[in-house]
């Protein structure tokens, strides 16, 4: 019978494999320095990198150069981004809302340990990831992991590490590695994040002027310089005491998974026009109350447009001036061929039976029928005569979708409104990125897949999961959201703090007590996300009674299992009184079934229920997908009602049996019973 591994997969090893089997004559032995002793040498595969790249090259490749973007400790981002672990996420329903029922998650700890344990689970699964990552400004922090640095180059990096060696530090420009840390923290995060977006996928990163270079050579390299799909600029506001300039805007990238595939699919993104929800209501209304009286339709939808300020994107629908039964209209499009070259057919006026006037390029339909089709829908209007060019027609209501601008205005002073209502206009948290402008993005990139996962691995206060939820308040959609945030001690941070941090450091402080918890960043997050849940289905009760608000609350820990699971060779003979279980004895039965769900690739997010069968314990996990019994002497009558139900994997604990025989006899049972089931024990 198999046992549980309980470890992240050995990336490089994987890697390896991938390169043998396209390129096998690039694969070398390397002495594999963690299994070898001084008695016995053991060898691993490895990749000659020399010949890898000449085998690239239609010529003899002589010297070292090439172009790369590099810095020190690149090399140390891809071993820690590769390297496995052995890590868990425990379940903690009472800090969760809706754990039975919910599909999101929010999970604490360092996200490039989550991003490991998601990799199986969640691979190829995510449509979108937005992340809002430390700007390296030198006054945020930066996650701290464990790159190698040169011992002389780098001394100063031994003093990085508060007294409790919080994993944060301030990456100010006094550091040595002022851009390669923060070059290494997100590299090797963006590797593994690839690794989950689906093949259509879309990543989305926040940034400003200080790494937004630096970022762009990453993800070119990362995530491939052809799936590059536009730098988006928000002008968010202007600061009248800037010394030079007011820069008063940000960026964020955007890539692609696979642009090839987005080609290969066909798939063209389009998003509602703004403010076309407000015409089609007030267009209704106006129907309702004049019937056909098209001009005093039209002078109706004119007050609205009339009411929108100058500058509002809204304001370009005023060009649809006219109004009928289809709706607001414009008829002045044109009908040229683009470019010129276009075909010069004769075209039949409707009423004087004479060809029209040809436009000066050629008309935009390659043939006469086409022309026609689109006359009869309505799409091509006439003039009084022949003597004028048709004009192409567009109708609002048809034409209710276009192209998002890669210039956006996102004002940060109405995030912050917007959030600080949720917490009764005090102020907890600085700076939240904008509920709508993430609600935007996310619709634009899932409008044809709504029951799309998101994921945030740079989650703070929790704005994507607000969107998120919003949106499919919306569109009764189904998105589910997964966030990552490492559990911050606020009582660290507000000693560093500035003055106007502080004063916000303690209102969250404050509100963690009034809650009942642990002064945590995370703790200010998940209220939010529960508050903002609230709002949504108050302000529609009637359209979101099924909609999903709730979060599984997931803790990133050490592995439930002792260190003798992994390494039963290096136990002493005096030690093993202590070692009667392979399991941590703080480990719950609902911390064991979560682990098995990583350790089997399943997602976290589905159903399971728990059941008394004859004194023991069993977990059904989506009517099916896995039984686990984690009690000690499990009779044979339980065994083999979990068998007759014929799920796809089963796990018991390996001191769940007597003795050998008793395993075999387990397995026996369901080879009998359950032949495909997959059987292991912990």
């Amino acid at each position: 019978m198999d046992r549980m591994k309980f470890e992240t997969p050995n990336m490089v090893a994987g890697n390896v494999e991938k390169i043998g089997a396209l390129f096998p004559n690039c694969i070398t032995e390397a002495l594999d320095e963690e299994k070898s002793t001084p008695e016995k040498k053991v060898y691993k595969k490895a990749v000659n990198f020399e010949l890898l790249k000449q085998m690239f090259s239609p010529e003899a490749l002589a010297g070292d150069e090439a172009y790369e973007f590099t810095w020190v400790g690149k090399k140390a981002a891809i071993v820690e981004a590769n390297k496995p672990i052995r890590a868990t996420l425990r379940p903690c329903p009472e800090e969760s809302v809706n754990w039975d029922t919910t599909e999101n998650l929010y999970i604490e700890g360092d996200n490039l340990q989550v991003l490991k344990l998601l990799q199986e689970s969640y691979l190829g699964k995510i449509k979108l990831i937005y992340i809002d990552p430390p700007y390296n400004t030198g006054n945020d922090y930066i996650y701290r992991d464990n790159f190698a640095s040169d011992a002389v180059e780098y001394q100063q990096d031994q003093g990085l590490f508060d007294d409790n060696e919080n994993r944060l530090f301030h990456n100010t420009d006094t550091n040595g590695r002022f851009h390669s840390d923060w070059c290494s923290m997100i590299y090797s995060r963006l590797m593994l994040a690839r690794n989950l977006l689906t093949n259509d996928g879309v990543i989305f990163i926040s940034i400003d002027d200080a790494e937004a270079e630096n970022l762009r050579k990453i993800c070119d390299e990362v995530l491939g310089e052809q799936n590059f799909v536009a730098c988006l600029v928000y002008d968010k506001n202007r600061k009248n005491d800037a010394k030079y300039y007011s820069v008063g805007h940000e960026y964020m990238l955007v890539y692609f998974k696979s642009m090839a595939t987005i080609n290969e699919l066909g798939i063209k993104l389009r998003a509602p026009k703004e403010g076309i929800d407000e015409v089609r209501d007030e267009f209704n209304r106006l129907r309702r109350e004049y019937g056909d009286d098209w001009e005093k339709v039209n002078m109706g939808l004119k007050k609205l447009y009339a009411s929108w300020p100058e500058d509002d994107e809204r304001k370009q629908l005023s060009r649809f001036s006219r109004v009928d039964e289809k709706g607001p209209y414009r008829d002045d499009g044109n009908i040229n061929w683009p470019g010129g070259g276009g075909p010069m057919y004769d075209v039949i006026h409707p009423l004087t039976g004479k060809p029209c006037k040809k436009p000066i390029s050629g008309w935009r339909y390659p043939t006469i029928q086409r022309l026609q089709e689109e006359v009869e829908k309505g799409h091509v209007v006439f003039g009084p005569d022949e003597t004028t060019v048709p004009r192409v027609r567009l109708n609002l209501f048809e034409q209710d979708k276009q192209v998002m601008r890669s210039v956006m205005f996102s004002y940060a002073q109405t995030a912050t409104q917007e959030f600080n209502r949720l917490f009764n206009d005090i102020k907890v948290f600085d700076n939240p990125k904008p509920t709508n402008d993430i609600k935007k993005n996310i619709e634009y990139f899932t409008y044809d897949d709504k029951n799309a996962i998101i994921l945030d691995f740079f989650s703070g206060s929790g704005t994507t999961a607000h969107a998120v939820m919003k949106l499919n308040a919306e569109d009764g959609g189904h998105r589910k959201f997964i966030m990552v945030q490492l559990p911050e001690n606020m009582d660290q941070s507000i000693q560093k703090a500035s003055s106007d941090k502080k004063v916000v450091l303690k209102n969250a402080i404050d509100l963690c007590d009034s809650l009942h918890a642990p002064h945590l960043l995370t703790e200010v997050a998940k209220e939010r996300i529960r508050r903002a849940g609230k709002e949504i289905q108050a302000e529609a009760p009637l359209t979101t009674q099924e909609l999903d608000v709730g979060f599984r609350v997931l803790k990133l820990d050490s592995s439930n299992m002792k260190d003798v699971y992994y390494a039963p060779g290096e136990v002493s003979q005096a030690g093993l009184l202590d070692m009667v279980s392979n399991i941590k004895e703080d480990r719950s039965a609902l911390d064991l079934l979560f682990g098995c769900l990583l350790e089997w690739n399943l997602p976290l997010s589905l159903p399971y229920r728990s059941e008394s069968i004859d004194g023991c314990t069993v977990h059904t996990y989506n009517d099916g997908d896995l039984i686990a019994c984690f009690d000690k002497d499990i009779p044979d009558s339980v065994i083999r009602e979990i068998a007759r139900r014929k799920p796809l994997r089963a796990v018991f604990r390996d001191d769940s049996f007597a003795d050998s025989p008793a395993k075999i006899n387990v397995f026996e049972l369901f080879k009998l019973l359950a032949p495909d089931a997959r059987v292991k024990v912990i």
